[in-house]
């Protein structure tokens, strides 16, 4: 073949050991036609053609120049089977007799390194979030039997034991034997590769213990913790590749769009609010002092961790006017594993920005006369906060949700109680939005406000704003009109 040329192998220094020899020819690189990898190398070792092929001539020409090297320079036999150098045929021997002697890595043990690799810069809101996914996938990756605990207490085990502060101590009573469990029945890491068991990671990442879809935000967090997880074990070599990379399964769950049957009205909205005030017995008043958390939820878009966190010397309250609520730190609730400080409420900057960063919102007149008056009855809490509970503590995310569950029942009808119209709080902060984009206020703008991108805004709020289908069937409409279509 013209393209061809032999190159004998280099001087024989003896007799080659069995298996192996020094008939070599080496070929030059020639092109495959196929597009994914056009350059093919062959050489052929005692008669027995080998080759390979390569995405660029660059790296077809260095193997080239590995292979005849180890010809001419140094003389090496080849393995007839392999076609490769007694060189690398040695170090792949080594390599994988090392990988014999080396335990597997369990995977147990490898997730409380990891997330003990990663607790130092985590916020506690990344550290609970990180180790739930893993609890999530850790349903897939431990053998089933006689005797295994049910899938919960599992769960609750791996995240007691990721924990770095529980190193080395003994778990609860209750947790012991699905503990147990967890570090003993757990797979080897190298299992991801099973098709089988991958399949059940996936199922994993996408459903809840009962069988039904997760949320979205719950699939794309599960997911994220695994990926991120996965890619530290193909650095440190623990596997050879990240198995989610070549999984494009579409999740089933719900979407992230706001549904339209949360949202209030303004008379809604003040029905709640009043009712949250008769919440509690009325000199304990647990909820005349939520009254205003939740008028900043639902007049100034606020996030319920941004108003825990929030400060008598963020606001501006004018006498009359409109006032200024300048956002710098949130309280999200994480429990007290998660946190440096022991404390269930984290101390974080504002979500999705530089810690040093703030965030000012515009709030209207009703807000500011709602928060004057908050103030003049309850002064202000401890640290300098506007809101805190009977002892001037943090309020905890389980007392405005009891509050807010009372509330519904005074405010709604028997027969909207159980329906999803304002069912959390956040749902609040969720019309408050939906308002905003209603009287026509850009969504930069609107976004800027509440501290979410123009695209999260519109992705989720598009099909809450009103008048949208009208306009769109009037174009509609027009358009076959002008085409004679349309009587």
């Amino acid at each position: 073949m013209s393209t061809e040329n032999n190159i004998p192998a280099g001087r024989a220094h003896g007799a080659a050991r069995p298996g192996f020899s020094f008939d070599v020819k080496l070929w030059k690189v020639s092109r495959t036609g196929r597009k994914s990898r056009p350059y093919r190398l062959r050489w052929v070792v005692a008669g027995q053609v080998h080759g390979d092929t390569f995405t660029t001539s660059a790296l077809a020409e260095s193997r080239r120049s590995e292979l005849w090297q180890a010809m001419n320079r140094r003389g090496e036999a080849f393995e007839i089977e392999s076609g490769l150098p007694e060189s690398e045929v040695r170090a792949a021997a080594e390599a994988a007799e090392a990988a014999e002697l080396e335990p597997p890595v369990r995977w147990f043990e490898f997730c409380r390194k990891y997330v003990a690799g990663r607790w130092r810069t985590g916020a506690a809101k990344t550290r609970e979030g990180m180790a739930d996914g893993l609890a999530a996938v850790t349903l897939a990756m431990v053998k089933r039997g006689n005797g295994v605990p049910d899938d919960e207490m599992l769960r609750l085990a791996f995240r007691w034991g990721v924990v770095p502060a529980n190193t080395g101590e003994e778990p609860p009573a209750g947790l012991k034997a699905a503990y147990d469990w967890v570090t003993t029945a757990d797979r080897p890491l190298g299992d991801l590769a099973d098709p089988e068991v991958f399949e059940d990671v996936l199922y994993r990442l996408s459903y809840k213990l009962d069988g039904t879809p997760a949320a979205s935000d719950t699939y794309k967090r599960r997911r994220r913790a695994l990926n991120t997880a996965l890619e530290h074990a193909v650095v440190a070599g623990k596997i050879s590749e990240n198995p989610l990379r070549r999984s494009r399964r579409k999740h089933v769950g719900s979407n992230d769009m706001v549904d339209r049957r949360v949202l209030v009205n303004a008379v809604q909205a003040r029905q709640l609010l009043v009712a949250v005030s008769y919440v509690g017995s009325w000199d304990r008043c647990r909820g005349r002092r939520l009254v205003a958390f939740y008028a900043v939820l639902y007049y100034a878009g606020l996030r319920p961790a941004e108003a825990v966190g929030l400060r008598l010397s963020d606001c501006h309250l004018p006498d009359s006017g409109w006032g200024t609520l300048t956002l710098r730190e949130t309280r999200p609730v994480s429990g007290k594993q998660w946190t440096d400080s022991g404390e269930r409420h984290d101390r974080r900057g504002l979500k999705a920005r530089e810690a040093s960063t703030d965030r000012p919102v515009p709030i209207p007149p009703v807000l500011v006369t709602i928060l004057q008056g908050h103030l003049e009855e309850f002064g202000v809490a401890k640290e300098g906060r506007v809101f805190g509970n009977e002892r001037g503590g943090v309020v905890g995310s389980s007392t405005y949700w009891r509050v807010w569950e009372e509330a519904r029942e005074y405010a709604l009808p028997p027969g909207r109680v159980d329906s999803p119209l304002a069912g959390r709080p956040y749902d609040l902060r969720h019309a408050c939005i939906t308002r905003w984009l209603n009287a026509a206020v850009p969504i930069a703008e609107v976004a800027r406000r509440v501290g979410n991108s123009p695209e999260v805004i519109h992705r989720r709020y598009h099909g809450c704003i009103d008048g949208h289908e009208e306009a769109a069937n009037a174009k509609i409409a027009k358009a076959l009109e002008e085409e004679g279509d349309l009587a």
